[in-house]
């Protein structure tokens, strides 16, 4: 599994990969889980860094017994190919 660092001061669940940063803004209300803005920089796009740093979320959400809000684009486009995480997902 991919470890991933919560970055309180920026809000943000982040992950390196190969010294370059993915991450996720974030909010949680109630117990749900915002993803706001995905961010892969360009020398990993194609890499599937940002489909891996989604899994780790996704696990994280699963595992603090949140419910997923994507907001970003990516974030809700690569949600409807992966219905494994329609249940926790609104």
């Amino acid at each position: 599994m991919i470890d991933l660092h919560y970055n309180k001061a920026e809000s943000r669940y982040e992950k390196d990969f190969d010294g370059h940063s993915v991450y996720a803004t974030t909010r949680e209300v109630d117990g749900v889980l915002y993803i706001d803005y995905v961010f892969a920089p360009p020398e990993l796009r194609g890499s599937g860094a940002a489909g891996q740093f989604m899994e780790a979320l996704m696990a994280e959400v699963k595992n603090k017994g949140f419910k997923a809000k994507p907001i970003c684009g990516y974030a809700v486009s690569w949600l409807r190919r992966h219905d494994e995480y329609t249940p926790i997902t609104l």
